[in-house]
Order: structure tokens, then sequence, then C-alpha cells
């Protein structure tokens, strides 16, 4: 079964034994009863709540309360409308950005549903029609996300434009076609500038900045044509993941820990690794890639795969702790 790499979602208390590798000296780490517990209970929670995706390409939201509330619903209806649930955290964003889940339509999709703002005064219908308006419009930017996210705050004639001008969403072509659309509607006085810095360019059409706007919400990894980047084979029990557990064995015994270590050639070469380093390596040696050797940290490496429930768990699979900070540690789940 094709699996991707996958990860331990943090809300678990893990019962049971494990022993894993990736720890100061890269050494069979010994019996383990509990990991990364439920610290946090509900009248804890920060004003910030992470949410994980899973699918094609995994992130996190970073989005408070009031939109965390609405990922079931945003679950449902990526569903019903045959959209992956990958795309879930990054719709999370998108409301985080439009409303911060407040008011009837927490996705403002009244206009893109009947032309007109303030159509709709239910959460759920909202919801439900903007699921189903941001698949149209991923699926008309060639699911080029950023083009789809700002085309998202621009309208459908964004596509059209940058099609005609090399085809990829650029922030240039966002403040171009900005002032371009500002000139034809500033007669009205309609319009003004959401942002103090675009009113040089007279982009003042919608937000030029919108895509960065979403994305301050967003933790993931997105590739150079603007999709979400697919996660990386593996884990699960599969072959590949016992061949993982057998290439990290090899260097037990044979290597130091050194934070920061394992992230260029010469490193790898005198045995010098730390923990997501040791982990990226390992799957290199199965012809799995989870990220740049220069580049890697335990951040990186929770973006490449997906969540699971801890029961599921198999050998070759990744668990992270919360050590000096939240996913500080990571390891690989051995029989």
């Amino acid at each position: 079964m094709h699996i991707v790499l996958q990860l331990i979602p943090k809300k678990y208390l893990i019962g049971g034994t494990l022993i894993l590798l990736g720890l100061s000296g890269l050494l069979v780490m010994s019996t383990f009863v509990a990991i990364t517990g439920e610290f946090e209970k509900d009248s804890q929670q920060s004003e910030v709540t992470e949410i994980e995706g899973g699918g094609i390409g995994v992130g996190t939201a970073n989005v408070s309360p009031e939109v965390m509330k609405y990922q079931p619903l945003l679950e449902k209806y990526a569903q019903k409308h045959g959209l992956d649930a990958s795309y879930v955290p990054i719709m999370m964003a998108l409301m985080m950005q439009e409303s911060g889940g407040r008011g009837n339509d927490p996705m403002q999709s009244s206009e893109s549903f009947c032309g007109s703002v303030g159509c709709i005064s239910s959460p759920e219908l909202s919801v439900d029609k903007g699921v189903l308006h941001f698949k149209s419009v991923l699926e008309k930017a060639h699911y080029d996300l950023k083009l789809c996210l700002q085309s998202y705050n621009f309208g459908g004639g964004f596509i059209n434009y940058v099609m005609k001008n090399g085809g990829k969403y650029t922030p240039e072509l966002a403040i171009s076609f900005s002032q371009l659309q500002y000139q034809k509607v500033k007669h009205t006085g309609n319009y003004h500038c959401v942002r103090p810095e675009m009113v040089p360019y007279s982009a003042c059409y919608g937000d030029a900045k919108y895509v960065d706007a979403v994305l301050k919400y967003y933790t993931g990894t997105i590739t150079a044509d603007g999709k979400p980047a697919a996660p990386a084979s593996g884990g699960s029990g599969s072959k590949s993941g016992v061949k993982v557990i057998d290439a990290g064995k090899t260097l037990i015994g044979k290597t130091r820990y050194v934070f920061g270590g394992g992230r260029s050639q010469s490193d790898i070469n005198a045995g010098r690794f730390d923990c997501s380093s040791f982990v990226r390596w390992a799957f290199e040696q199965v012809g799995v890639n989870v990220g740049p050797m220069s580049g890697v940290t335990t951040d990186t490496l929770k973006t490449q795969g997906q969540a699971i429930n801890p029961k599921d768990m198999k050998p070759g699979d990744v668990v992270f702790f919360d050590t000096y900070k939240i996913d500080g540690h990571v390891g690989i789940v051995r029989p």
C-alpha cells in the first residue's frame, strides 16, 4: 500500500512501548510510555490554534478558535465537492483573512454565489458555497495555488490576465492588475487602498498582497508552480519504511550528536548529526526526499507527511516530541 511518510498528531497520549531512532548519539532510545500528551485543555486554548491537514499536501493553519470551529464543515463540503482534504488548512487560512471566522458569511462567498454582497446569512451556506468557489477558482488556475488565492480576492478576471502574461502568478502581476482595474473604477469613489504601501502604485483594487496575507496563517510547503508539495512515500510499515530503519541502524555507535550537524556532506562523512538531519539522511538512503540537506529541521519535516492516529503507527513512521519547543525532536518508529 502506498502511504506517505506519516506524522503523529500532537493531541494524543500514546500508551505502550515504542523504540525510536534519532536522539543524542543516535542510539536506540529506551522504552517510552507517553509521547506528546494532551497538554492543553479546551479552557487553556491560546488565541491561535494549529490545524493539521492531510492528503496531497500537508500543512498547518494557525487560526483563531472562531475559525477552528469551521474545520468539520470545511472537511464536509470539501468531500461533497470533490476537493482534496489537503486544501482544508489553506481554506482555514483564507477564512482567517476574510472574516476571522466571525459573522454569518465567514467565507465571504456571497458575491460569488449570488453576485452581491450580503445575500448569504447562514454560516454553513457560506462554507458550502465558499468551498465550491475555491475549487472552481483552483481548477481555472490550473492548480496554481497562489493564483487561486489572489483570484479569490480579485475575481476570475485575474486568471485571464495572468494567462496572457506568462501563465503563472507573480506579485508583480497582482500589482499591475490592481493598477489597471483601479483606473477603471476609481471614478466611483468606492475604492481605496487597503494597504498604504500600495498607494504610490495606485494599486487600490482589491488587495494585491492577498496571497501573503493568507499564507501568514499557513505553515506548509508550496512548490515553485504554486501547488502543495506532494508528500514523500515511505513509512506505514511498507518495505521502504523497514529499509529506513535498516539505514538508520547502520549509524548506531558510529556517530555523535551535534546540534545543527548533518547539513553538509563533510558533517555526514564525519558522522555529525542531529535528530532532523538524521531522519532526512535515513530516508534519503531509500530514495525518499523529505527536504534539502542544508535546510532540514523538525518544522520542515512535519510538513512532508500525513497525520495519522497513534494506534495506526507502523515501523518507518515518524514521531515528534515537544522538547525545547513544540515538535522540537523527531525520531523514527521501530518494531
